[in-house]
């Protein structure tokens, strides 16, 4: 059976440094550096959606049902705004996930934080139509949204730290160069009304 796809609003890579040496570069620190198609910096992950939806009919009690936070959830997706391309740079690889993944912190331009805070106050908007009291709380604890952390910090995952170490390792300065934004598996939101 396959797994149901997670949804998240990102921007995808499309150059690390001034071409791929740069990239490879960055396996002297990391085990088992990502391939570089793959690597996206997120703006906002919402997870599986039927969980997401389940999470809110839970909350609610019932009051909202899970199709209907489906329902509501895939048109606010699909209606976001696109963030055009950017370019940022990197100095520092970071920590993330428990000591489990090693992630380039990426410095970003202001309308890109303006960006992703737009995100979650469109989230919390989208809350408060679903019915979802205490919205804050909600956040924090659905298993779904999977927030852990009081902030957010632009970061691209690269691959596994090669040791336990827990603190940001300073590296050559890199410019990370970012399409427009997209939502991540967005091919099946249609497919879940």
């Amino acid at each position: 059976m396959q797994p149901l796809p997670r949804i998240t609003v990102e921007v995808p890579v499309l150059m690390v440094g001034s071409g791929p040496s740069d990239y490879e570069a960055l396996g002297s620190y990391v085990n088992g550096l990502r391939r570089p198609q793959g690597l996206h910096l997120t703006l906002l992950h919402i997870g599986i959606l039927a969980d997401f939806a389940q999470d809110v009919a839970d909350w609610t009690k019932g009051i909202t049902w899970a199709g209907d936070a489906v329902r509501h959830t895939t048109g606010w997706l699909q209606g976001l705004p696109v963030l055009d391309g950017f370019t940022g740079t990197s100095e520092q690889l970071i920590v993330l996930g428990g000591g489990g993944i090693s992630g380039l912190e990426v410095d970003v331009p202001r309308r890109v934080r303006d960006y992703q805070v737009s995100l979650v106050q469109g989230l919390h908007d989208l809350l408060d139509r679903l019915l979802v009291d205490n919205v804050d709380d909600f956040i924090l604890s659905s298993a779904a949204l999977g927030y852990r952390y009081p902030h957010w910090v632009p970061h691209v995952a690269v691959g596994r730290p090669l040791s336990r170490e827990r603190g940001p390792r300073t590296i050559a300065p890199l410019s990370v160069v970012f399409g427009p934004s997209r939502i991540r598996n967005g091919r099946f939101l249609s497919a879940a009304d």
